[in-house]
């Protein structure tokens, strides 16, 4: 799965950084929905398109030319696919923290073709932009690249 490598990730092993499809508008409404709940502004955010996804990715030994995979990074650890996505919701707490505990126990042979089934149809059924996100000036310094 790639979650299996632990590697240093200097500057950031102690905050979460989620690698997403920049023109993915399901992607780019995910990264709003983090942004509005992650009070401690703890979440940081790169585009799976963006030289720091690529160069971050290749230390894993992943490619960051598949964009069908939001990925998170976070204490030396990457996570893809339904596995991103609970640690995420982990990670913003609250409630949230609540689906994780969840949908955990679901392996991931079946929470990842039920991921693949909603990545492969995005475009369709969410949209698609013409470019990445260009994040607003409060929120630049969260956005990586």
């Amino acid at each position: 799965m790639g979650g299996d490598k632990t590697i240093a990730t200097p500057g950031f092993d102690h905050r979460p950084v989620l690698l997403f499809d920049g023109v993915c508008n399901l992607c780019n409404n995910s990264v709003n929905f983090i942004l509005d709940r992650d009070k401690k502004e703890r979440f940081f955010f790169a585009s799976l398109q963006s030289d720091y996804a690529n160069y971050m990715l290749s230390k894993f030994g992943d490619d960051a030319n598949n964009l069908d995979s939001v990925v998170l990074i976070h204490q030396g650890r990457l996570y893809k696919k339904s596995r991103a996505v609970l640690r995420a919701a982990k990670l913003i707490g609250r409630g949230w923290q609540l689906l994780y505990f969840i949908f955990i126990i679901i392996p991931t042979f079946i929470a990842n073709p039920v991921y693949d089934i909603i990545a492969r149809n995005r475009y369709k059924w969410f949209g698609k932009r013409e470019s990445c996100r260009m994040p607003t000036l409060d929120i630049k310094a969260r956005f990586l690249d």
